[in-house]
């Protein structure tokens, strides 16, 4: 992937994902920006997923059609080191669920539904009115659009539309200039700096200006975010009612949009995840979670819901990296919002949509990406693994070897001794981060004197090192926590220290990485990392959690949303293993590579495909389905 017309794919992609329209998603405006960007989309459209699609042109959704957030539909893939497009056609009343992937040259008929945690590979077709679940779908009677139609009409629509744009010119930007303007009136060392530029100011003076300004933006923004979470979504919430069926784009529809952006800030929930603050947090925040059993890790640093107020899990229940709460249900015309129960003494694996209505009870494992069923008989004491599910048996022999240290006097020490350690790295993630933002104020400081004569030249570098800094830095402390050293593999309960310092790379950012998809550069910052990587690798959107635990040959392409995570947390037990992929292979766009994988030259893993723990491909195989399994090419 290199030449003129690649840099011009990746020109345009890079623009559209920078475009402010991305934030008018579930907006009418949203889709009249697809519309005059090529697209062809029907009345009463609604869109919800933050996936842009590239190949606009290529895109076809009838009236009526809902796609849910975290959809894949973008019209092109990567495939052994090129980039392919292809038509995406939705007809009339089309749904398509979370965390799906639609593959180029996919269709879906009139009425057609395609389940939650699904995909639609290369040249599948549903035909009108039927219904399809699983990766790869196949045919299902669960009908997936619950809630009943409102009126909902294009006055409404274009009102809504236009009362955004209102909010965003006479409300939002104001406020933002206006705040901006304040803070430089009202703080003296922005005050100073702006009137006399950087001459006759000394480096002592520079810092000092750079820590104080830092401190006040950087200390007042996490404590003013978190008076917004607790306290003004808990308002918001009052105009929307528990089972009560609303049209879209009124004012509950904009009040729940609200509440659904407030209370999911990642920057919190990737502060107090992996520790046991997370359990008062997402209690304040309005989960229900009155009887939980504290464990230390009942939830990761990645959760997100719908509604934060509806939400109940069960006592002794964990749940890892990735779960989105499916607690609204929407038609083309309605939403509702509806409780969601997690049951007790649970596991919950990676990256799991939990819809409203889920049939499974107590003491249940879902494994990482499981379609949860919400048809058949309530399941409980039993694994489930795949898309569609299919029972596995709960728990293995080798899974209790710690369960000695989950319980009595053990559980106490452990647990004190785990809160302690958490804690200073939490404190250690607001210094890094606090000590970032006073490397970019510094520069602020340093060249404010020329937003008045070169504001356009000035604004444009400072972004450009804005990005260097943040790169460089961020680098360089995931290397220094891990003491410049490679992880080895490990066996080991979630009480041992050594767990503990392995949660504490987790904490280290690494969304300025997206910025670098698609480019040589995602590799080199790969390598910077620790990734065993070879040369004309092919990064589109990959996240590897154990950067120094995963090795990839020469010539991967790696497509958006795939991930590599050389680990597994089952039940109090943490396991870590090396994680290889040949020369020339491929990852699916959604695909889930686990720990202890080898996969060999040339191979080939379909979207949305999960390769589990301790497969071995062959060369220039493909492997399809969740969990993945050869295939005919």
């Amino acid at each position: 992937m290199c030449g003129a017309a690649y840099l011009r794919f990746w020109i345009v992609k890079s623009l559209l994902h920078a475009n402010p329209m991305v934030l008018f998603v579930g907006n009418p405006l949203y889709v009249m920006y697809l519309r005059a960007l090529g697209a062809r989309i029907g009345r009463d459209v609604t869109i919800l997923s933050r996936s842009v699609p590239v190949c606009t042109d290529l895109l076809t959704i009838g009236a009526g059609t809902v796609i849910r957030k975290d959809a894949f539909f973008l019209g092109y893939r990567a495939c052994a080191g090129r980039i392919q497009t292809g038509r995406i056609t939705l007809g009339r009343e089309v749904f398509v669920g979370e965390k799906t992937v639609l593959d180029i040259d996919t269709a879906l008929g009139d009425g057609a539904q395609l389940g939650h945690a699904s995909a639609l590979y290369r040249g599948q077709e549903v035909p009108a009115g039927e219904r399809r679940h699983g990766s790869p779908a196949q045919p299902t009677e669960v009908d997936h659009v619950r809630v009943p139609p409102a009126r909902c009409g294009r006055l409404r629509r274009t009102t809504f539309a236009l009362t955004s744009l209102v909010q965003l010119y006479l409300v939002y930007l104001p406020l933002a200039v206006g705040g901006l303007y304040m803070v430089c009136a009202e703080v003296p060392a922005l005050h100073r700096r702006l009137e006399a530029g950087t001459q006759g100011a000394s480096i002592a003076t520079l810092v000092l200006d750079a820590l104080l300004v830092a401190t006040v933006v950087f200390f007042g923004a996490v404590l003013l975010g978190l008076v917004a979470l607790f306290a003004a979504s808990r308002l918001l919430r009052l105009a929307v009612r528990p089972e009560r069926v609303y049209p879209l784009y009124g004012f509950p529809y904009a009040l729940h949009r609200a509440v659904s952006a407030l209370t999911n800030i990642r920057f919190f929930t990737w502060l107090f995840g992996d520790s046991s603050y997370i359990v008062p947090y997402l209690r304040g925040l309005g989960y229900d979670l009155s009887t939980v059993e504290q464990t230390g890790s009942n939830f990761g640093t990645e959760v997100a819901h719908e509604t934060p107020f509806l939400v109940k899990v069960g006592s002794g229940t964990m749940v890892a990296d990735g779960l989105s709460v499916l607690n609204a249900e929407f038609s083309s015309t309605s939403f509702r919002v509806t409780p969601v129960s997690i049951g007790a003494r649970n596991f919950l694996g990676n990256n799991i949509a939990f819809p409203a209505g889920a049939r499974t009870g107590d003491n249940c494992l879902l494994a990482t990406k499981v379609m949860v069923p919400l048809d058949g008989e309530m399941r409980q004491g039993v694994g489930l693994l795949g898309s569609p599910c299919f029972e596995i048996p709960r728990t293995v022999e080798r899974d209790a070897r710690f369960d000695h240290l989950r319980t009595g006097e053990a559980l106490r020490r452990n647990l004190a001794a785990k809160n302690r350690y958490n804690l200073r790295s939490m404190a250690l993630h607001l210094l890094l981060r606090w000590l970032h933002t006073v490397l970019l104020t510094a520069f602020a400081l340093l060249t404010a004197g020329l937003y008045g004569t070169l504001g356009h030249v000035v604004v444009g570098g400072y972004l450009a090192f804005s990005l260097l800094v943040t790169t460089g830095y961020y680098v360089l402390v995931e290397r220094c926590i891990a003491s410049f050293r490679p992880l080895r593999p490990r066996l080991c309960s979630i009480y041992d220290p050594y767990f503990w310092w392995h949660e504490r790379l987790w904490k280290v950012p690494e969304h300025y990485l997206n910025l670098f998809n698609g480019t040589p550069f995602k590799a080199l910052l790969w390598r910077l990392m620790g990734v065993r990587i070879g040369r004309r690798v092919f990064d589109d959107g990959c996240f590897i959690t154990e950067r120094t635990l995963t090795a990839i040959g020469d010539d991967c392409t790696l497509n958006a949303g795939s991930k590599i995570q050389c680990h597994s947390q089952e039940d109090g037990t943490f396991k870590s293993d090396h994680t290889t992929l040949g020369a020339g292979v491929t990852l699916g766009v959604g695909a889930h590579v686990h720990y202890g994988v080898t996969v060999g030259d040339g191979a080939v893993l379909a979207p949305d495909s999960f390769l589990m723990k301790g497969e071995e491909v062959p060369p220039n195989a493909r492997w399809a389905g969740n969990p993945a399994a050869p295939t005919a090419k």
